[in-house]
């Protein structure tokens, strides 16, 4: 009897450090995260983006689209985009030239843009590859664009994701979204 009660004891020990030991621990945060806060999040890419631009309160704190409910926010609003891009875009006569070229960025809480990335894509959204010229001229004139509004929530200026995107037929700018 005293070996039945023995086992026992020891079976239960046994169980009861199994439980224990396959119980995961809570795993360390690692500093990077595998995954972006939302799709479309643009990462700061030191290649390609200015060193000195940066999100005023830390990327995780920009703002979407979803959460501004505005088009274009510019200090005469989308009419006066239009005329930039009017005045200084050169067409390129090419009837192989037909898409949508969206170039994204934020606004930080300054009113200054950075961190420009470009998507180009047929009218069918398939992926293509337009004319550099095209492009080139496209982001450098967005890029020249320095009077973004400041947005503020609660009071306190923020840091905004923003877009534009170019319809191009036959290497004309036909039309400029939202």
């Amino acid at each position: 009897m005293k070996n039945y009660r023995k086992q026992k004891k020891l079976i239960v020990i046994l169980i009861f450090a199994s439980i224990l030991l396959s119980c995961q621990s809570e795993k360390k945060v690692s500093e990077k995260q595998d995954y972006l806060r939302w799709v479309g999040d643009i990462e700061q890419n030191d290649k390609i983006d200015q060193l000195d631009f940066k999100a005023c309160h830390g990327d995780h704190e920009i703002l979407q689209y979803f959460n501004l409910g505005e088009g274009p926010i510019y200090s005469g609003e989308k009419s006066t985009i239009l005329n930039i891009f009017k005045s200084r875009y050169r067409p390129l006569a090419d009837k192989e030239q037909n898409g949508l070229i969206r170039i994204r960025f934020f606004v930080n809480c300054k009113g200054k843009a950075g961190r420009f990335r470009i998507f180009q894509s047929d009218y069918n959204y398939q992926e293509i590859k337009f004319d550099n010229r095209i492009v080139t001229q496209l982001a450098d004139i967005t890029k020249s664009i320095e009077n973004w509004k400041v947005l503020y929530r609660r009071e306190v200026p923020v840091d905004y994701y923003m877009y534009l995107i170019f319809k191009i037929t036959n290497g004309q700018l036909t039309e400029i979204l939202p």
